[in-house]
């Protein structure tokens, strides 16, 4: 019910000033009779942009302009409207009472106020084609100073010029069309309404907007301006606007605006957007600026030394800084796609902390919610979602939940989806052994072979064996064998046995080969067809050593089997102690130390260390840590109690027996230090990489179908979390329900507006452009009839109504951004931006097309400047202070331009408060000469 409070208290505001300026017989020096007599000649000096033509040909063009059968009144008691573009007049115009004016006011009041949520609605379409076009994403391949080169993913777009473009075209766009059709409207005249509507728009943005956003921050908080020198440049264009219109209607050409003045008007919006680039990519003199680069707490570089000392007025220690040499080449949008990966492993880790008995699948859904939640948002998200909440059409931040889940889920299968790029022919059949290779113990005996084929089994095979020497020697290690193997049809194995020659004399672990040959049609021989077979000797303890020196894993592994072999022997119970030792890597915080013994059994030849790999996390990992073994120990048996009684003896009183023993006591190998590398994981790293890719906020406020559009126009959804008993959804409030219903209209006919997925969003952007046109041409025509039925002059129903009335949803947005966004450039730095961009553009594009149009007629393209010194002063004492304020703000007692100090929030506020009702007041009693202009 928020959004309809405010809506409530700003149509309480302009009902009020509406009221007062309705009586002119309130200001002694205009009577009903002289404001009749005088509209078409008055000139407003609410801005240079609020003036009637006064020359001879603008009154009669004015006066032609009304059609046949239609009669301007004569009498006081008439009302003095003249049809506008697109609506008529209401008839009759004559003999009109105090209570036929109240009623047909109240009447038009209701019709415009319905006339704004509609072109709110349109504009929210609008809006979304623009993020849709904005957000427009390209894959950048880059090389890291290690040489590994890769792929991120940035915006094609530059955020401040899309702020300063689409996102201030879109946000202000009946504004700025009302202006250039009123141009239109009037034959190519200068009017007010239209240009009025864009400075009484500037005052309420600066004023009251930043009022609101102040006061809002949450108790305790506050948000500073990150990129400061931006909105030094964009205010100093806004301000600048004012100055340009007044030199020249005033100075260079009093009066007449020419061809050269209005295209020179114009082009000042590329300007501004150029030089707000430069400062935004420190381009030109700022390249020769040291770049270094602070990092906050979690290690995230978040912006350069002297963009710190200058945007955020940050305090650093010495170790705080660091500078980033190797990353110098790197462009502005690989640096924040590095930083969004980093917040993305640092929200990780402090959800880990947090909940650590959740699992890492759930934790990563988790983190990319909060990285959607707490990432930039462009201005037009928030004009969106405010637009939406006020209209009972939902939370777009509700989808991100939904839209985190889908994603892991999509990365995930993405990721294990595997290409198989052979695939065997199962028409072949191949014969071969099954394993390739055997390790058996000299004590066995005897082993078994297994011969296998593969694929078509319907024919009978045979294949030979044949026994091949190596280290070990048929008929005194192993009894040497051949043969031929049969395989009927349907059979797929089959085995043969070879004997192993056991003796008592100490010897070197031995091998010997098997191979296959001569295999019959239609079969072939296949891969292993030489088996290799190793006998170990079980006449010594054994060699004790690491399977592999160098081991690499990755930190998900969970536990981590490390092997150690037993060679060379396997005769007696064996204890090796083993421990782990710490490298780069901490026990504790990458693993879990460990410390104990291994037990071989007689003819045991294998065991393995359980290592427990603690995972955090982490995108780029590569530290190392060491698990040792140590001396062998062999107890338990006669061999042992000889080794033991051999040791004790001095080497001249050895006999052979005890040589024998010494000789096949246990021993370590070679590699008794194992190296572990831990790196990141490399499904976790593209997990990373991908879901922070698809971080993109303003995907949720796109459309895919014509259905997806009419089920959101016909759904009530809530716009708070509104949560029933027991109920886990949101359910929508009675305000939603009032809303929706009342929005339905609006709902129903924009839904026809193409989805933004259709060519990329530019066909919905064309269309939705061509219904906030025709919205506005409404307006236009209402909002004159309105001020004409009260007898309100269109400057004063200009900045008091229309203005307030197309700024409704930006006040909405620019609170949410406030509230939600952690500095305050979407919901105050864009404000400067917002209203030059409208001078230039609405300004700029009517006055150029009415210069050219009445030189092309040979004609001149005439502007009464009125009293511009009151209008300029008067905005620009109010634009001085309002900045001023904001600056002192960023002080430490205060925090930020937004929140801070409950004393300093309503201080600050009540301060923007009166300059606006200031700047109302002074502007309607000038514009009714209550006061003298100077």
């Amino acid at each position: 019910m928020g959004s309809i409070t405010i809506y409530t208290v700003g149509v309480f505001l302009l009902t009020f000033f509406s009221t007062i300026a309705s009586y002119p017989a309130l200001f002694p020096s205009s009577t009903t009779e002289d404001y009749y007599t005088s509209t078409s000649s008055f000139s407003s000096s609410m801005y240079p942009l609020t003036d009637y033509p006064i020359s001879p040909e603008s009154r009669r063009s004015d006066n032609q302009s009304i059609p046949k059968g239609h009669k301007q009144p004569d009498n006081p008691d008439g009302a003095n409207c003249q049809p506008g573009l697109l609506l008529d007049v209401w008839l009759p115009q004559d003999h009109l009472t105090i209570g036929d004016r109240i009623s047909r006011g109240s009447v038009y009041f209701l019709v415009l106020s319905y006339l704004f949520i509609g072109v709110s609605i349109v504009s929210d379409r609008f809006m979304a084609a623009i993020e849709v076009i904005t957000s427009k994403e390209k894959e950048v391949k880059v090389r890291k100073p290690n040489g590994e080169v890769q792929i991120v993913v940035v915006r094609v777009w530059n955020e401040t010029v899309a702020n300063l473009t689409l996102m201030a075209l879109g946000s202000s766009a009946p504004e700025i069309l009302l202006s250039i059709i009123e141009i239109v409207a009037k034959n190519f005249n200068a009017g007010e309404l239209g240009p009025g509507t864009i400075v009484g728009s500037a005052a309420y943005n600066l004023f009251i907007i930043i009022a609101i956003c102040v006061i809002v921050i949450p108790k305790g908080q506050s948000r500073k301006i990150k990129h400061l020198r931006v909105f030094f440049v964009t205010a100093t264009w806004s301000i600048f606007a004012y100055i340009w219109l007044y030199l020249i209607l005033a100075y260079f050409s009093p009066g007449i605006v020419e061809i050269w003045e209005g295209l020179l008007t114009f082009l000042f919006f590329p300007l501004t957007v150029l030089t707000a680039y430069i400062a935004e990519r420190r381009l030109l003199v700022y390249k020769y600026i040291s770049k270094e680069y602070r990092m906050n707490r979690r290690g995230v570089v978040v912006q350069s030394e002297a963009e710190s000392a200058l945007e955020m007025n940050g305090h650093l220690k010495d170790d705080e800084i660091k500078t980033l040499e190797n990353n110098s080449d790197l462009t502005e949008e690989v640096k924040d796609f590095e930083e969004a990966r980093r917040e993305y492993i640092a929200t990780l880790k402090d959800l880990r902390k947090k909940f650590p008995q959740s699992n890492l699948e759930h934790l990563e859904i988790m983190a990319q919610e909060q990285l959607m939640n707490n990432g930039p948002k462009s201005r037009a998200f928030y004009r969106i979602q405010a637009t939406r909440k006020m209209m009972g059409s939902g939370n777009i931040m509700r989808k991100i939940s939904e839209r985190a889940q889908s994603d892991l889920s999509e990365v995930k299968a993405e990721l294990q989806r595997v290409d198989v790029e052979q695939v065997e022919d199962d028409t072949i059949c191949r014969v071969f052994f099954e394993p390739g290779h055997y390790t058996v113990m000299e004590s066995c005996e005897e082993f078994e072979v297994r011969v296998v084929r593969r694929g078509d089994l319907s024919s009978s095979v045979t294949v030979d064996f044949e026994t091949e020497d190596g280290s070990a020697e048929a008929g005194s290690d192993y009894i040497g064998k051949k043969g031929t193997l049969h395989f009927p049809p349907g059979v797929d194995e089959q085995h043969f046995k070879i004997e192993v020659i056991d003796d008592d004399v100490f010897e070197q672990d031995e091998h010997f080969y098997v191979r296959l040959s001569n295999v019959s049609e239609p079969a072939i021989l296949s891969t292993p067809k030489v088996a290799t077979v190793m006998i170990l000797d079980d006449d010594h303890g054994g060699i004790f050593a690491f399977s592999s020196k160098d081991h690499e894993l990755v930190e998900s592994v969970g536990v981590y089997e490390i092997k150690v072999q037993r060679y060379s022997g396997a005769r007696g119970k064996v204890i090796v102690p083993y421990w782990t030792e710490d490298g780069t890597a901490k026990a504790g915080k990458d693993y879990e130390p460990l410390q104990g013994e291994l037990e071989f059994d007689n003819n045991e030849s294998e065991k393995v260390i359980q290592l427990t790999i603690l995972e955090e996390g982490s995108y780029e990992k590569d530290v190392l840590l060491y698990v040792n073994i140590g001396e062998p120990q062999m107890v338990g048996d006669e061999l042992a109690s000889a080794i033991t009684e051999a040791e004790s003896k001095a080497p001249e009183d050895l006999t052979e027996y005890d040589k024998m023993a010494l000789l096949g006591r246990p021993k370590s190998g070679e590699n008794t230090r194992a190296q572990l590398r831990i790196k990141e994981s490399k499904e976790f790293k593209n997990t990373v990489d991908k879901l922070v890719q698809r971080a993109n906020a303003s995907l949720l406020i796109g459309t895919s179908s014509w259905k997806e559009q009419f089920m959101e126009a016909w759904t009530v959804s809530p716009g708070d979390d509104n949560r029933g008993d027991g109920d886990d959804e949101p359910t929508p409030s009675c305000g939603d329900y009032i809303m929706h219903f009342l929005t339905l209209f609006w709902k129903i006919i924009f839904a026809f507006i193409p989805p933004t997925d259709m060519f990329s969003g530019y066909l919905c952007f064309v269309v939705s452009i061509s219904c906030i046109g025709v919205v506005t041409a409404i307006i236009g025509d209402v909002a004159s009839h309105f001020g004409c039925t009260l007898g309100i002059k269109d400057s004063v129903t200009a900045i008091c109504f229309v203005a307030l009335g197309t700024s409704i949803p930006d006040t909405f947005a620019s609170k949410v951004a406030a509230i939600q966004d952690k500095y305050a450039d979407a919901s105050v730095g864009n404000v400067t931006g917002s209203n030059a961009v409208n001078v230039f553009l609405g300004i700029g594009v009517a006055w150029t097309i009415a210069a050219c149009y009445h030189a092309y007629h040979g004609k001149q393209f005439e502007v009464n400047p009125g009293n511009l010194a009151f209008s300029v002063t008067l905005f620009l004492s109010g634009a001085f202070i309002a900045i001023t304020i904001l600056l002192i703000r960023r002080s430490k007692k205060v925090g930020g331009e937004l929140g801070g100090p409950v004393g300093f929030k309503y201080a600050t506020s009540l301060v923007l408060l009166g300059l606006w009702v200031t700047y109302l007041v002074a502007s309607s009693l000038e514009a009714y000469g209550v006061i003298k202009g100077f």
